[in-house]
């Protein structure tokens, strides 16, 4: 259902133990049904699923949602939020000049900064 791009990717993370169900890890020849919850972790996240409906076919992107529902909890979605932030924040020593876009996002940054006036009463 589209939360891996191929069948073999899907299949080592289950050997992983990265795809669950009820806490328990599933084997990449696991069937499922309708109304089935299962789990899949993705870095620092475990995404959570619901089946609506099962298809014997590969489906397009647009119709996935007629057939799996996320059901993720949203404190799981803040640790992507929390992650995602932490990795544009920290620059590693010794990885190199900043990119375009770094700059161009550094530069809107100190645009946007206006520094405080002991002047002003406001």
């Amino acid at each position: 259902m589209r939360i891996y791009k191929t069948r073999s990717l899907a299949a080592d993370e289950c050997k992983k133990g990265r795809v669950t169900m009820n806490g328990v890890p599933l084997k990449p020849s696991r069937t499922f049904a309708v109304g089935n919850k299962f789990s899949v972790r993705k870095g620092p996240i475990t995404y959570t699923y619901e089946i609506l409906r099962l298809s014997e076919n590969r489906l397009g992107a647009k119709l996935v949602p007629d057939y799996l529902r996320d059901i993720t909890p949203p404190d799981q979605l803040e640790l992507l939020e929390l992650a995602r932030l932490s990795a544009q924040a920290n620059r590693d020593r010794g990885t190199g000049r900043p990119t375009k876009k770094d700059r161009r996002d550094i530069e809107q940054f100190i645009a946007d900064y206006e520094p405080f006036d002991e002047d002003d009463d406001e």
